[in-house]
């Protein structure tokens, strides 16, 4: 495939430019086995449209023949394409994302912190339809009653710091423990490369995995570690002292202290990786406060494995730590403006397909930003602005080869000004409706209600 800044060039020519092309699409679905009729909505054309709803903010179907210069070139019935996309296969549909987002991934690929290549994890969330299948596949939260509330879809993301670009996406169930799903992220790592996560995903295990991987972590301290920086400090494990054992100072608040595995083993661990655990590991803890306004946290526990404090000052870790709330602006583009908080297929496979659609266009709007940013000589590609990625994107991949040039350098985007010490009180202007919430199915409110002098 060629390289993206030319795939993004010739989305103009062919709406299928950006996934290498029509021969391309088909060749990944030829491979996962599937076979097709000699019709328009091959799979190269169901993909387009595909793609062409999500990027319009998983439009209705039936919106799809109004869009100017439809990817198909002819105008679909809404049937017709709903069978197409169930027709796919979904070993083609992954072979076709990971192909192409791994292409995306490889040209804008950048060192985003130090010479480090910084890797982000956080959990998030979706909902889908509420379909007997889907409740099967993802029930709703016990919270809710039956039928008033939606199946629920927990999401382990893996993005990348410098281009914000999902590197892996694991599709989980509620109440299911991140750490039992760590192989798929993990896998996705490589050594050298430093992992930035929340507390969450702070504990001696996590942090022995990465270690045997030769990955660095960068985590907030759990809640439950108990972290003393008095120098020279015994080893308790008393009520209120902590477990760690003190090692050396490396300034105020910096110390490199031993942690000792843990007696038991937890659930999500089997045997065998429970034996291959070390029986200590040193980390790095260090401290650092928050003085400027609006941010509800003041104090901030690190814990890392980059223990020298000569290459990795900690100043520099706490800058780091401060950018891990990327994460969380990539989740709202990609919930909130791509619309990703509610899907609409009907069935398991269906959602499955949509979600990882919604990985390759949020990663081809991710593309689009990184190139507009060398071409401006930006620094930082997360700058760029996402929604004018998006609207040019949209507007290239709709339009015809007679309506645009074929050749074009990448696009000329917005830039979103730095402002790091804006501070806005998280506040609604805007009333919402004055509606009651569901409290039973839908189905029971057309019900005739009884009169007043019966319910006395």
């Amino acid at each position: 495939m060629a390289s993206i800044a030319a795939a993004l060039s010739a989305i103009k020519s062919d709406a299928l430019g950006c996934l290498g092309g029509a021969a391309f699409v088909n060749d990944c679905f030829a491979r996962a086995g599937h076979v097709w009729r000699d019709r328009v909505l091959d799979p190269a054309g169901t993909v387009a449209l595909f793609v062409l709803q999500i990027l319009h903010g998983n439009t209705a179907i039936n919106h799809l023949r109004h869009l100017s210069g439809a990817a198909a070139g002819q105008l679909i019935s809404a049937s017709s394409y709903c069978e197409a996309r169930a027709r796919l296969p979904l070993a083609g549909v992954a072979d076709l994302v990971e192909k192409v987002c791994g292409e995306c991934r490889r040209c804008m690929e950048s060192a985003a912190w130090l010479g480090r290549r910084v890797l982000m994890a956080d959990g998030t969330g979706t909902l889908t339809p509420d379909a007997p299948a889907l409740q099967a596949a993802w029930p709703q939260s016990s919270e809710q009653k039956p039928g008033c509330g939606f199946p629920a879809i927990k999401l382990l993301g893996l993005l990348d710091l410098a281009t914000g670009m999902i590197v892996h996406l694991t599709v989980m169930r509620l109440r299911v423990q991140e750490f039992s799903e760590l192989a798929g992220p993990h896998a996705a790592l490589r050594g050298g490369d430093v992992l930035l996560a929340d507390r969450g995903f702070c504990s001696f295990w996590h942090l022995a995995m990465l270690a045997a991987r030769a990955v660095d972590a960068v985590f907030r301290m759990h809640q439950r570690q108990i972290v003393d920086f008095t120098p020279g400090r015994a080893c308790g494990g008393g009520a209120g002292q902590p477990r760690s054992r003190f090692i050396r100072r490396l300034g105020h608040e910096d110390q490199i202290v031993e942690w000792q595995r843990p007696p038991a083993r937890p659930a999500w661990m089997t045997a065998e990786q429970f034996a291959a655990m070390p029986a200590a590991l040193q980390v790095r803890e260090l401290r650092y406060r928050i003085t400027a306004r609006g941010y509800r946290t003041r104090v901030v526990t690190v814990a890392t494995t980059l223990l020298d404090a000569t290459r990795y000052p900690k100043h520099e870790i706490a800058r780091l730590y401060g950018l891990r709330w990327e994460i969380e602006t990539d989740f709202r583009h990609l919930k909130t403006t791509l619309r990703m908080e509610h899907l609409k297929c009907q069935s398991a496979d269906g959602v499955l397909k949509e979600l990882m659609i919604y990985v390759l266009v949020y990663n081809l709007v991710r593309a689009a930003m990184t190139a507009a940013a060398a071409r401006q000589r930006v620094a930082d590609a997360n700058r760029m602005s996402f929604i004018d990625a998006l609207r040019w994107l949209c507007a290239r991949f709709a339009a015809g080869p007679d309506r645009t040039p074929a050749a074009e350098q990448p696009p000329t985007l917005i830039v979103n000004r730095p402002r790091p010490e804006r501070w806005c009180p998280r506040v609604k202007k805007k009333r919402m409706k004055e509606f009651e919430l569901m409290t039973k199915p839908r189905a029971n409110y057309a019900e005739p209600q009884p009169a007043a002098e019966d319910r006395s």
